[in-house]
């Protein structure tokens, strides 16, 4: 997942596990081996945790607690301490609908009850303050306090399609449907896309009040073909999606079936995306879950290629752990796995792979069997950096002080 860090900042990864999450610190003393702290929210599930990239130094924390339940956290001291948020993310109830006009099919949106905030994401930097949250089940929330209070996006939550785009009623993805890659372009803050699991890529044009599917070109192999063979609209499953921080005309995302990239044309009616999983190695396939992008270069990113056979195991291909990188807008894809063990069934989530915004870039990815590991070469080598973690489902870089 790129993470918008000023270059050379970060100094600390922050690992988030289904039982805490563990800041991983350069020493202030110059070495090199990374030291291993005491958890934040030791015992509670922790989705994603980003720092404020705009300044200001706010630390969020998507936290699913045992006696609060879903929740953001909010830090200004570089996570010594903790605030809950005063109104987390939640669906509207049941009476506040009463005069919404809902359609019968979409009246079943009423009552949702969020069970965990999954993806986190700052405004643009012209709006301080603002920041986005995406949830399971499939919702979208907006803090404009510097996430003190959230709210529901009416133009995504309460949108009358919404029912017909994603799984939120139906069984779908491994451990809930899921809004997440909250995208806001770099240079036009009115244009943001997300990723529903499942759905697709959606678009808004209007910052949040109105939305569009932007699913042409991607395969949908779970589904059966439309007998007038016609592309499905939306009912995708995207893992992970990329606006391009150095041009955002440029998109990545990571899909249940493939590897793909479009190049935006604002001027164009049709928008499609183009399978650059298709020049992977036939023998690994283009199946995994992050998606990671070069901060500087738009031709640059990785990804972490898993098993994709027919019981889709989301593993490590042939129990061989390897990082793909392509230095040609995925015209041709590289392998990395010097330095990573000679066999091992890793699984690699969507969220537990980030860089640093450094100059070398520094890497690094966690593993749901709680392994950590780095690069400071732009993945031509690996380090263990942490192992015997609880499972791993975010990595991300902060600056700490």
């Amino acid at each position: 997942m790129t993470q918008p860090i000023a270059p050379a900042e970060a100094n600390t990864w922050i690992v988030g596990t289904r039982k805490g999450a563990w800041p991983l610190r350069r020493p202030t003393d110059g070495g090199k081996q990374l030291e291993l702290e005491e958890p934040w929210f030791f015992g509670c599930q922790v989705h994603h945790v980003v720092q404020d990239p705009r300044g200001g130094g706010t630390i969020l924390a998507a936290v699913r607690t045992g006696h609060l339940g879903p929740t953001v956290y909010r830090s200004t001291d570089d996570g010594r301490t903790w605030k809950e948020a005063e109104r987390p993310p939640r669906f509207r109830a049941s009476e506040e609908y009463a005069d919404s006009n809902l359609e019968p099919d979409d009246a079943r949106r009423q009552g949702l009850t969020v069970d965990h905030v999954f993806f986190l994401s700052p405004g643009h930097k012209s709006q301080p303050g603002v920041w986005f949250a995406g949830a399971s089940p499939i919702g979208l929330f907006k803090s404009e306090d510097d996430g003190l209070n959230w709210d529901g996006v009416p133009g995504f939550n309460d949108s009358a399609i919404l029912a017909k785009w994603c799984y939120n009623f139906a069984p779908g993805t491994p451990e809930g449907q899921k809004c997440h890659s909250v995208q806001v372009d770099p240079v036009n803050p009115k244009r943001m896309i997300l990723g529903l699991s499942g759905g697709g890529v959606f678009l808004s044009e209007d910052q949040g009040g109105s939305w569009q599917p932007v699913n042409g070109g991607v395969a949908m192999d779970f589904a059966p073909p439309k007998e007038d063979g016609s592309e499905y609209e939306f009912g995708h499953d995207p893992h992970d999606a990329v606006i391009h921080p150095a041009n955002p005309h440029r998109w990545y995302h990571q899909n249940h079936c493939g590897i793909y990239r479009l190049d935006w044309n604002d001027g164009a009616k049709e928008q499609r995306w183009k399978r650059i999983g298709d020049n992977m190695p036939k023998e690994i396939g283009d199946i995994g879950f992050p998606m990671t992008c070069h901060p500087k270069d738009d031709k640059t990113c990785w990804v972490v290629p898993m098993d994709g056979g027919t019981v889709w195991p989301r593993t490590s291909v042939g129990g061989k752990p390897a990082v793909f990188r392509t230095r040609d807008a995925g015209e041709s894809w590289q392998s990395l796995d010097r330095g990573l063990p000679s066999r091992a069934w890793y699984t690699v989530l969507r969220q537990a792979m980030a860089h640093n915004g450094g100059a070398p870039l520094e890497l690094a990815f966690g593993t749901t069997s709680g392994d950590v590991w780095g690069s400071a070469d732009e993945g031509d080598s690996w380090q263990s950096l942490a192992a015997g973690l609880p499972k791993i489902m975010s990595v991300t870089a902060v600056r700490l002080t």
